[in-house]
């Protein structure tokens, strides 16, 4: 409630009116049956001007009450809507903040559930929080009149606040590890969900839709059975809440009528006690769903908070990139770098490079050996564990937010595309005249397929990019780097989709465009790997040899083993049909 202390202070002002107004009418009420209705009957007759104060007295408390209602209605639905909109923003701020090490270690599932069904859940109760505590107001006004007009009625009313209390301790014991457990299961029910629908494709194409459907289907019945758990504790606990305060109604009621009839309690006494513990019942029971919701928004806040409390953010520092180096191009450099995604087990380590501006550099290593890692170090995804990775001498964990992004670009050998036309997947925001877009599709090798598209930049790819293939998806996010000049081009095996003959003039297009650019290759093609300036060879983890490419395969028998591995493959498969042939 501190987040929105006004518009939930309004709230429960207007609350505390309608609270005050309905004591205020029980009172009126009984003030009406002493000095009205009681005199009608017993003479048979009354005045005008009696039955018009009358009338006139309920109406005022009436429409104070409803104004009370209204304000309190408006203000608190505004201010839960305002809160669940907040923490959404929190929630998704923080996952942006965060760490792809720290995303590793959370389903997608989960991270959507935090940021829906989480926040959704923390802040149910803020809108009838403000109703509860104003009609405490109400409590307090109608147990004072009760004790005032009667304080042995009021007593024998007062007992069921007892019984509500101690009912609703084991309520809150019983139900909230069933609540927890339903929320875990609306992550995993997300995940499932999201696992199915991203690997459409998959699903499609290997026939496993049954199988999908029954593993959504066994986690949605454990879901539902979670939940129906939830709801029979809710069912026993929301007809015991209701009733108590009945039972002190009738009690009130056969008490006082005895002594209505001995004559020592005037009837206008008795309707007022009577009347008073009957509106208590409806403040009991907007405190009990408070109650009732509090065990499922204490699970989805814990989880929430979970998010807001989570550690790893990449730091920022103060310091700005220089103007660039001759062409533009960054010297990049890696002092003694090492990575872990488990504690213990080094992916890099002790990793040492110095590339000058504007060189191309082939990484080169076998499966597992790091260099994916590498490359996501090198436009700062993840810090290193030791050491430091550094652009024009400057350590990036010392660059003001922006200066990395704004001259560092890595393009991924399974890129992402939009669901957008090919201009805004090019740009993505980026404020670029057309001539810029087509030369960068042109050195991308892209513009020939982009100009048979229906509209050519204006033409709407499918989701993922699923109305192009793989290699013109690796050529579009290319296109997307280059557009904006970086300093430093980054990519990770970022052609493998295309055919060797234009995966060669994409990266002749790169040496001679004079780019701006030191470019970083993650590569396992020969003819690619040739067309570097200097070759790294990156093996468990450390650089075990540099240099030139003809260099490495004579001094580096490691190297010149992973080279050559596709050629001795292919030249034993051709061998042993040469020899299948021989023996038919």
């Amino acid at each position: 409630m501190r987040d929105e202390p006004v518009i939930l202070g309004i709230a429960v002002a207007g609350s505390a009116v309608y609270g005050f107004a309905t004591v205020a009418a029980a009172e009126v009420i009984g003030r009406v049956t002493d000095r009205v209705v009681v005199p009608a009957f017993r003479d048979g007759e009354t005045t005008t001007g009696a039955l018009a104060l009358a009338a006139l007295a309920i109406m005022v408390t009436a429409l104070v009450k409803a104004a009370g209602i209204v304000v309190r209605r408006y203000f608190a639905g505004l201010g839960q809507y305002r809160l669940n909109a907040r923490y959404r923003r929190r929630v998704s701020r923080q996952y942006l903040r965060l760490p792809l090490s720290w995303h590793h270690q959370h389903s997608t599932g989960k991270l959507l559930s935090n940021a829906n069904a989480d926040v959704e859940a923390s802040f149910w109760p803020i809108a009838p929080l403000p109703f509860a505590l104003g009609v405490v107001v109400m409590l307090v006004f109608a147990l004072v009149s009760m004790f005032l007009a009667d304080p042995w009625l009021a007593l024998i009313g007062a007992l069921v606040f007892p019984g509500i209390l101690l009912l609703n301790f084991f309520y809150q014991r019983r139900l909230s590890p069933l609540a927890t457990r339903a929320q875990a299961l609306r992550a995993e029910l997300s995940g499932v969900a999201h696992e199915s629908f991203d690997g459409a494709m998959v699903v499609k194409a290997l026939g496993r839709e049954a199988a999908e459907t029954a593993r959504f289907a066994k986690v949605a019945g454990q879901l539902r059975d979670a939940n129906a758990a939830v709801g029979r504790i809710r069912g026993a606990f929301d007809p015991l809440l209701e009733a108590l305060p009945n039972l002190g109604v009738l009690a009130v009621l056969i008490i006082g009528s005895a002594r209505v009839a001995d004559g020592s309690l005037a009837p206008g006494t008795l309707v007022q006690v009577a009347y008073l513990l009957t509106i208590t019942a409806f403040p009991i029971r907007a405190i009990g769903f408070v109650l009732g919701e509090l065990p499922r928004a204490t699970v989805g806040w814990r989880r929430v908070q979970a998010v807001l409390d989570a550690t790893g953010a990449l730091p920022h520092g103060s310091e700005r990139l220089a103007s660039g180096n001759g062409n533009g191009a960054a010297r990049l450099g890696l002092d003694d770098v090492g990575y872990s995604y488990v504690e213990g087990t080094p992916v890099l380590d002790g990793v040492h490079l110095d590339v000058e501006p504007g060189r191309t550099i082939a990484v080169v290593g076998s499966t597992g050996s790091g260099k994916s890692t590498l490359a996501s170090l090198l436009v700062r995804l993840v810090d290193p564990v030791t050491g430091a990775v550094l652009l024009d001498g400057t350590d990036l964990r010392q660059l003001e937010p922006g200066q990395v992004a704004g001259a560092v670009s890595l393009v991924f050998q399974q890129p992402f595309i939009f669901e957008d036309t090919v201009r805004d997947n090019v740009t993505l925001g980026l404020t670029v005249p057309d001539d810029d877009v087509w030369a960068a599709l042109r050195l991308a090798q892209g513009d020939r397929f982009v100009t048979d598209l229906d509209g050519e930049l204006d033409a709407r790819i499918g989701e993922r990019g699923a109305t192009l293939s793989g290699g013109q998806r690796q050529r579009l996010a290319l296109a997307r780097a280059l557009v904006r000049r970086p300093r430093l081009l980054v990519l990770d095996d970022a052609t493998s989709a295309v055919d060797p003959e234009v995966e060669r003039r994409i990266l002749a297009g790169l040496r001679d465009a004079a780019l701006p650019s030191t470019v970083v290759v993650v590569a396992y093609r020969r003819a690619t790997i040739a067309l570097a300036d200097e070759v790294v060879f990156v093996e468990d983890g450390r650089v075990s040899a540099r240099g030139v490419h003809a260099e490495l395969l004579t001094t580096s028998p490691g190297y010149r083993e992973l080279i050559t591995a596709y050629e001795r493959d292919a030249a034993e498969r051709a061998m042993a049909g040469t020899d299948q042939e021989g023996r038919s």
